[in-house]
């Protein structure tokens, strides 16, 4: 199959995508707004007036990278998990398996609609992020590149998750459990430098924990970790989640009887 043949499957899924996401923006795009808002006024304004600064900057504007970063990852991951799961329940993914469509372009479709939705949403928090503060981006290229990373990273997570989920309940019970408290706990509103030596080094595995810096070094110039490291483990966590989801879908995990 030519690219200009393989192309048009992933633009018909991911025209798909973006229809799913306009559609309901008031599901989407909304909501992550509104409770991101009330974030940036409970934690920034009203406990951050208290809290004073927080690694060397004021303590609202340490929590936007946080925020905006927390809002790309769960949101990649929602569309993702509940998108591909949709596709299982109705059936018409099994149109896409017996074409012959590769599955590297069906799961590049999905997981492109996941970033799509990341972004959108990350953009928007961070536009309403600026009517609490008026931080002036350190580094924009690094900051587009991490929001870029974390939100592949994270659609592939959902698109594991939809795959091995049987039923409604199942594309829940991560972001539910795993997902957002590994957000809390990943220094989305505290620096892990403050953490005990013990607390500190366990936190070092969670993977959000570097997204979250990685952004915070574009935006303040400042990180918890190794901007390097930060990146290296992104893009190798990209490489193998996204080789596992290739092979989920050789074998039909999930999605053959």
């Amino acid at each position: 199959m030519s690219v200009a043949v393989r192309w048009v499957p992933f633009k018909t899924i991911l025209i798909k995508e973006t229809n799913r996401i306009l559609r309901i923006w008031g599901q989407t795009l909304v909501p992550p707004a509104i409770t991101m808002t009330l974030y940036f006024l409970i934690f920034g304004q009203l406990v951050g007036s208290r809290i004073g600064e927080m690694g060397g900057h004021r303590y609202m504007d340490f929590i936007v990278p946080g925020l905006v970063m927390m809002s790309v990852i769960q949101n990649a991951y929602a569309n993702v998990v509940s998108s591909f799961f949709g596709s299982k329940f109705g059936r018409y993914v099994e149109e896409l398996l017996v074409s012959p469509t590769p599955n590297w372009v069906i799961l590049a479709g999905y997981v492109s609609g996941g970033v799509l939705r990341g972004c959108l949403v990350g953009g928007i928090v961070l536009i309403v992020s600026m009517l609490f503060t008026d931080l002036s981006i350190a580094h924009p290229l690094i900051m587009m590149a991490s929001v870029f990373l974390a939100a592949v990273l994270f659609a592939l997570a959902g698109f594991v998750n939809a795959v091995y989920a049987k039923k409604f309940d199942d594309i829940s019970i991560i972001p539910t459990f795993i997902l957002t408290p590994l957000t809390y706990l990943g220094g989305v509103f505290y620096s892990v430098s403050l953490l005990p030596e013990f607390w500190r080094n366990v936190s070092m595995a969670n993977p959000i924990l570097y997204t979250v810096n990685a952004f915070r070094f574009g935006v303040l110039g400042e990180s918890d970790v190794p901007i390097g490291l930060a990146f290296a483990i992104m893009i190798v966590a990209i490489l193998v989640l996204g080789g596992f989801c290739l092979r989920l879908l050789d074998k039909g995990v999930g999605l053959r009887a």
